[in-house]
């Protein structure tokens, strides 16, 4: 259809791969805030439950660490959790980044602007 325009038909298939990725990019979004993940401390005892997007969604603590003299190792544990949570949706999130973007030829490790 575009043959013998040049670089006119070059253009034309960017935009057309580039409304393709912004489509799949919302969809990719969409499913970073259903998807979850939990980190736990003190060997599960805390557990923090997060969207991909690293929403903290839940937080379930083990009653049996719950002693007045061990209030700072609590609050440790449950930092702990949290922050957990955090990092496996920042991976998760990347991974999935990856995948959409693994055929565009970007170079290994590129992050995009989100």
């Amino acid at each position: 259809m575009f043959k013998g325009l040049g670089q006119l038909g070059d253009m034309a298939g960017m935009m057309k791969k580039a409304q393709e990725m912004q489509t799949k990019m919302a969809e990719m979004q969409e499913q970073l805030e259903i998807m979850t993940v939990v980190g736990e401390s003190g060997a599960g005892l805390v557990k923090a439950t997060a969207t991909a997007k690293g929403e903290l969604t839940a937080l379930d603590i083990d009653p049996s660490i719950f002693n007045g003299d061990d209030k700072e190792v609590v609050e440790d544990l449950i930092l702990a959790a949290i922050k957990d949570a955090q990092q496996k949706a920042s991976d998760k999130s990347a991974e999935e980044m990856g995948k959409l973007t693994e055929g565009l030829g970007l170079p290994p490790g590129m992050k995009m602007p989100f």
